[in-house]
């Protein structure tokens, strides 16, 4: 992901030179297990302990030759380590994939805990300001249409739930990733003690595979990305709504907007959602990670590499893409402009039409047949799209023509916006209750 996008600890948690600490770090505490074991010398573990991590610099340099990361790694490393010799029992009975599975399963675990921490800044704004509006009327819209009466606060409850279960999805991969392996070049244990892998995975809060071939099977890094996907979707709804509401014509909510900011080069008057764009531009990257990352389940046999490339560029940028997503997101719902007023004169625009609903209800209930009461209604309404003329005014039309009294206590009783939302309390119930 390019650093315009990249906040600093997730930057961080995948920098190269952060993965070749983990590196070693998994073979440290390997190189000590295996020396309290027995199987190596104890006087490696010191040397190989007090060796810098080479830099990502010195790996190229060697990878430029060898063409293979980790030998390069393991190379270089062993130039940093005094006396040298230590750095042969370095790697001892491990295979590659032993340390870059077990190192990743690190990063996502760490990606993961700072995500969590994301998801519930948002959802801690989204409840705020949910509670906040359970009052704010507004009209509800399907297909973009004007439909029925309801309340902002509604409407942000609905994202707030969502957050609050994607957070929940993500504690859950959480223990899908937090796999490690250290069980050889086919995962027989060949030349290494399943004792060992326990006991050092146990130290990096990791749980051993169940199984492995040379590498972790990749359905739970699958599931992990898909789970960032669907937070990231979830972001890109918020930003939409805001979009559609910050448009000329509607102008209900606006995003926040700073001193100093310009919305165009060429209109000044211009006030663009351009961070609620960004979001649903940058959430489109963060689908688009699923795809290949779950290419990398199916291998050929014990394993081969095609998942290796892929993963090098989805699982970082799918992190700091949805990490990005979800400050951006958290930002723009805590400096939103609601405009109340905005919200009900648009609600009232419709001259009634909103209503038709509860109006179609009452004429059932007055004794007419459901079919003619649509049919009645449907033809008011459509009279009041043409001329403009209010509802109440073309269904008294229609009624007459057709003999039809109307009881206009009861029309005025149900045509009111709060009745609509009257049953939204348990909603927010629920809503004050979430955490």
């Amino acid at each position: 992901m390019i650093g315009r996008y990249t906040l600093p600890e997730m930057g961080h948690v995948w920098s190269e030179a952060h993965k070749y600490e983990l590196w070693c770090r998994v073979e440290r505490l390997v190189l000590a297990a295996h020396a309290k074991s027995g199987t190596v010398p104890e006087d490696a573990v010191a040397p190989v302990a007090a060796a810098p991590p080479p830099t990502p610099e010195a790996v190229a340099a060697v990878e430029a030759v060898t063409g293979h990361e980790t030998i390069a790694f393991l190379t270089a490393w062993a130039d940093n380590t005094v006396p040298r010799e230590a750095a042969a029992y370095v790697h001892y009975g491990m295979t590659s994939s032993d340390l870059l599975d077990t190192a990743q399963a690190i990063q996502l675990a760490e990606s993961t805990d700072l995500l969590t921490a994301r998801c519930e800044a948002l959802l801690h704004v989204l409840r705020d300001h949910a509670l906040e509006h359970r009052n704010t009327l507004r009209v509800g819209r399907t297909h973009g249409i004007h439909a029925e009466p309801d309340v902002w606060g509604h409407r942000v409850a609905d994202f707030a739930f969502a957050v609050h279960r994607c957070r929940d999805r993500l504690l859950r991969a959480r223990q899908s990733i937090a796999v490690g392996k250290l069980s050889g070049a086919i995962g027989t244990y060949s030349n290494i003690d399943p004792a060992i892998e326990s006991e050092v995975l146990g130290e990096l809060g990791l749980r051993p595979a169940d199984v492995a071939s040379q590498v972790v099977m990749r359905d739970g890094i699958g599931e992990w990305v898909s789970v960032l996907a669907l937070i990231a979707s979830v972001c890109d709804a918020i930003a939409l709504e805001i979009r559609h509401g910050q448009r000329t014509e509607v102008a209900e909510l606006a995003e926040p907007f700073g001193s100093g900011q310009k919305g165009s080069s060429a209109m000044p008057h211009k006030r663009n959602p351009v961070r609620a764009e960004r979001i649903s531009g940058l959430a489109r990257v963060v689908r688009a990670q699923v795809v290949p990352v779950l290419e990398g389940v199916p291998l050929w046999h014990e394993r081969d590499i095609s998942h290796s490339s892929t993963e090098r560029i989805a699982l970082p940028d799918a992190a700091i893409a949805t990490d990005y997503l979800l400050a951006e997101t958290t930002e723009l719902m805590a400096g939103l402009t609601v405009d109340a007023a905005r919200m009900l004169a648009n609600l009232e625009s419709s001259h009634g039409l909103i209503y038709s609903s509860a109006v179609l209800l009452e004429l059932v209930a007055a004794g007419m047949s459901r079919e003619d009461a649509y049919t009645l209604v449907q033809a008011a309404a459509m009279d009041t799209w043409q001329s403009g003329a209010p509802f109440r005014e073309t269904l008294r039309k229609h009624a007459a023509s057709l003999g039809q009294p109307l009881d206009e206590a009861r029309l005025d009783a149900v045509s009111s916006p709060e009745r609509y939302v009257r049953g939204l309390g348990d909603v927010f119930d629920r809503l004050e209750r979430l955490a």
